[in-house]
């Protein structure tokens, strides 16, 4: 791309764009985008991050724009996540004041998940609150659930001097135990001995899975079924939690009960449809009597379908959807296991300041229980 498509058209090169019409750029990136990270947006412009970097911070001091970790957002897109009274990229304001270092210097956490657009924005409010509460600053990054980006920004927040991590990893995590400052993995099991050396903190997904059913069986359904995308990093607790409360509620009896993993089917795919409608036709016979749903839009998906096919629900089909996204927002309200989304960021802060206060302390594993919210689909 030799040139930059911006309405002042200027030509990349040697040639370093006017101060005003990089702020206008900038401005015109973040409206159309909503953020900007200031490495890329520099290459784009054709010249240095850090006459990117101040330019983002001329743009802050004038309140039009919010610093984050690498980049920028604009204030409302921040204001979306950020704890109430939170000022985007504020900064202690002496030594002595709770979260400073040793220095008196303000305490900054890096934060890293793999997605901001579904189930994370409320563990990123979580953290955001428990950061604020403890003067800590907080840097937000994305990975796209891209090991090697992760790695990447893990990487790049040390090299700026952050003094704890918390992480949602999306790749193998045995390195983190090497880093140089506490880290705190985030909704993501530890297996075995794996990263023995690390706290975590996580949603009890089979506690969930196990509540779903239960709520289920002391409703009458006794012919359950799990609708799953295997593909999802919690799909095997939900399964594990699944079965486990099958059994507890005496549902054991052949096909009476299944799993159906959809893998990364794409819907309307003949690898969606075809396991889809014969759980259809299942229901249309009285062969299966409530479907508990991972995530929210395969719940949503099921619903539409039932209802085409005139299939009353909850009368005849009971639906309990997993995660609680959207599911209230159902034209027939389904009912949801609602992991404790923000608790689990606020937690996994108290981790890493517990840490960075009392590094020989005994590790932590700390599961939190989701809930259950029970609505109409399936009589509650």
């Amino acid at each position: 791309m030799a040139t930059l498509l911006l309405n002042w058209g200027v030509v990349r090169g040697e040639r370093e764009v006017h101060a005003e019409n990089r702020h206008q750029a900038i401005l015109r990136k973040l409206r159309e985008e909503g953020s900007l990270r200031v490495s890329d947006f520099a290459a784009e412009l054709g010249v240095s991050p850090v006459t990117v970097r101040r330019d983002v911070e001329i743009l802050a001091d004038r309140g039009l724009v919010a610093r984050v970790h690498g980049g920028a957002m604009l204030p409302d897109t921040w204001a979306e996540t950020a704890p109430t009274g939170t000022a985007p990229g504020a900064r202690a304001s002496g030594a002595g004041t709770p979260g400073a270092g040793a220095a008196g210097r303000q305490r900054v956490i890096g934060l890293i998940v793999p997605s901001a657009d579904y189930y994370y924005p409320e563990v990123i409010k979580g953290a955001r609150e428990a950061a604020a509460a403890h003067n800590l600053r907080l840097v937000l990054d994305i990975s796209g659930y891209d090991a090697g980006e992760e790695r990447t920004q893990v990487e790049r927040m040390i090299g700026d001097g952050v003094d704890g991590l918390l992480v949602v990893p999306s790749g193998p995590r045995g390195w983190y135990e090497e880093l140089p400052v506490p880290v705190v993995i985030v909704e993501r099991r530890p297996e075995a001995d794996e990263v023995a050396g690390i706290d975590h903190v996580l949603s009890d997904h089979v506690h969930g899975a196990r509540l779903a059913v239960r709520h289920l069986a002391e409703a009458g359904r006794r012919h359950l079924v799990l609708l799953v995308r295997g593909t999802s990093p919690t799909a095997q607790w939900i399964i594990e939690g699944f079965e486990a409360g099958v059994r507890a509620a005496g549902l054991e009896a052949p096909r009476t009960t299944s799993v159906l993993d959809l893998g990364d089917a794409g819907h309307g795919s003949p690898e969606y449809d075809t396991p889809v409608e014969a759980l259809l036709d299942a229901a249309a016979e009285g062969r299966v009597d409530a479907v508990i749903a991972h995530p929210d839009n395969e719940a949503l998906a099921l619903l539409r379908r039932l209802r085409a096919r005139s299939i009353p629900v909850p009368g005849k089909v009971a639906i309990v959807s997993y995660d609680d996204e959207v599911a209230g927002l159902a034209d027939i309200p389904l009912s949801a296991i609602a992991p404790a989304k923000r608790e689990v960021g606020a937690a996994a802060v108290e981790l890493v300041v517990r840490r960075l206060d009392q590094p020989d302390a005994p590790r932590h594993r700390l599961f939190v229980l989701p809930q259950l919210r029970a609505r109409s689909s399936s009589g509650g």
